[in-house]
């Protein structure tokens, strides 16, 4: 298992060194096929290819009560603009009410979850030609 991988993009991801794209290089480096970030139970957990996990704290975070589609994806095109990198998008979507997201690097797509059962899916963005 490459925990280090998992470790290194987490941790650059926090302090915003990171854009998605190369987070999600690393993830597959160290053959992630998804991961769900908890902000209410304060972790990451990684699912492998091989059937493993690997779960690394985080900071459990104040979720709003109100769940805001758009304000979710304000901040999902922030993130793909890279106008803002994840410590702002995190703050944007706890404002938002995303209580936890899980990403599928195999589906191509994330899915951010409300304290109500609110989601909102997001298709990664196609490449360029």
């Amino acid at each position: 298992m490459k925990t280090e991988l998992m470790q290194a993009a987490l941790r650059k991801s926090e302090a915003g060194e990171l854009r998605f794209p190369e987070v999600i290089g690393m993830l597959h480096e160290a053959e992630v096929e998804s991961y769900h970030v908890d902000f209410l139970h304060g972790d990451d957990t990684f699912y492998l290819l091989d059937g493993t996990t690997h779960t690394e704290p985080i900071e459990v975070r104040e979720v709003a009560s109100e769940f805001s589609r758009d304000g979710v994806i304000d901040a999902i095109r922030g993130a793909q603009a890279d106008r803002i990198r994840y410590p702002e998008f995190v703050r944007r979507i706890l404002a938002s009410g995303v209580a936890s997201y899980r990403v599928h690097l195999t589906g191509k797509r994330a899915v951010y979850v409300g304290r109500k059962g609110e989601m909102h899916v997001e298709e990664f963005p196609k490449p360029a030609n």
